[in-house]
């Protein structure tokens, strides 16, 4: 077997970090004599097994289930890496692991699958789903995504979410309302070309049909998707069924002529002509990474609001903001499900965070501001009341 010399990646301040993982287990009781061992373990630990055994429920009590979330990817879709594998994605998902844990305290384990079929996939998590109070599905490839959750979300009684479709759409949708308040619009008022009909694209057109938008039509690699368009996969023609009521064909570039927003979730470009055609007080949400569509101070030339994906240049659509305190109100609640109306609720309360203080720079909040997961958790555990599947 092949060996790699690790030193050579001294120098670099990335490797230096994850050098060893980045996430340990601690105990959270104390065992440091025999009392404390015969409590945490045998015979005391028997006690507690026996009664879990005779009412099935207490387990979210007496144990972390409760507050434990797997995070599961089989490596097919790694940020911008593509299929890199099981072993090359657990830097990223011991990255959201402790993410997890910084930003909501909860506690979450990396899974790395070494499986792909969408059979496998799904039995493996239901058959680990005993250890765990919700699955977080990452970096797992389009279309297999979709079913592989739709799957999972059917058959278990704890909350299954993929973030890159659903934590991506919370902001987005969070974003896109405070952009449009700006300029006295609701959602209701504009009509969206989405570039990108992969995961974060089908997620964010759908949460925003749900939440009310004026139009939106979505392009793939090929234009405009539409009814009846050949070659459509299942999940593209559900989307044509829900989108682009004014019947646009052709390329992404055509559909922004008049356009009043632009939301990017491809490797595309997208010409600056195209921007400066677009609707006056446009809104570019320019969101690929590393190199989003449209460089930020080009588009800033034509548009009234600009968004990105990255951390260098202000309005950062960044899922951290989302799924931390989506699940620590979902785990809150013990909620069996998150639903469409439990994303629109935690996407109002990271909006309405920076609502009275909006600026074309400043329309979602900072990924350390502290309001956020307390606000998120808060919404999104008393949605799930109001839903009627949350059991605490």
């Amino acid at each position: 077997m092949a060996t790699t010399d690790s030193h050579r990646f001294d120098d670099d301040p990335a490797f230096a970090l994850h050098r060893g993982g980045k996430l340990r287990v601690e105990g959270s009781v104390d065992v440091s004599d025999h009392e404390g061992l015969a409590l945490a373990y045998t015979p005391g630990v028997a006690r507690v097994c026996s009664a879990i055994a005779d009412s099935p429920e207490l387990v979210d009590t007496y144990t972390w289930k409760s507050s434990v979330v797997a995070v599961v990817t089989d490596g097919s879709a790694v940020l911008g890496l593509g299929d890199i594998g099981p072993q090359a994605s657990l830097p990223v998902m011991e990255g959201k692991a402790l993410l997890f844990r910084k930003f909501a305290g909860v506690d979450a384990v990396p899974v790395a699958l070494d499986c792909s079929g969408v059979d496998d996939i799904v039995e493996t998590v239901e058959r680990m789903a005993p250890s765990f109070g919700g699955v977080n599905l990452e970096d797992i490839s389009a279309p297999r995504c979709f079913e592989i959750e739709r799957r999972l979300r059917d058959s278990l009684d704890i909350p299954v979410f993929h973030d890159d479709q659903h934590g991506t759409a919370i902001v987005t949708v969070a974003a896109l309302r405070n952009a449009a308040r700006l300029s006295g619009r609701t959602l209701g008022d504009l009509r969206v070309v989405v570039s990108g009909a992969g995961a974060a694209g089908v997620a964010v057109t759908k949460m925003l049909v749900e939440g009310g938008i004026g139009d939106i039509a979505v392009a793939d690699s090929k234009g405009v998707i539409y009814a009846g368009r050949d070659g459509l996969t299942p999940i593209k023609a559900e989307i044509a069924e829900i989108s682009n009521r004014s019947g646009l064909r052709g390329s992404v570039e055509a559909a922004l002529e008049g356009a009043d927003v632009f939301i990017g979730l491809s490797a595309g470009e997208i010409p600056e002509s195209v921007v400066a055609g677009m609707a006056p007080d446009a809104i570019v949400f320019a969101m690929a990474n590393p190199t989003p569509e449209i460089h930020p101070d080009v588009a800033r030339a034509h548009a009234g609001v600009v968004a990105t994906g990255r951390s260098d240049f202000p309005n950062q659509i960044n899922n951290v903001l989302a799924f931390p305190g989506v699940f620590r109100g979902a785990l809150d609640a013990r909620a069996s499900d998150i639903t469409e109306a439990m994303k629109l609720a935690a996407a109002d309360a990271i909006a309405d965070l920076v609502r009275e203080d909006l600026t074309a720079d400043y329309i979602i909040p900072s990924t350390f501001d502290s309001r956020v997961v307390p606000a998120v958790a808060e919404a999104v555990a008393d949605q799930a009341r109001r839903d009627g599947i949350a059991r605490a």
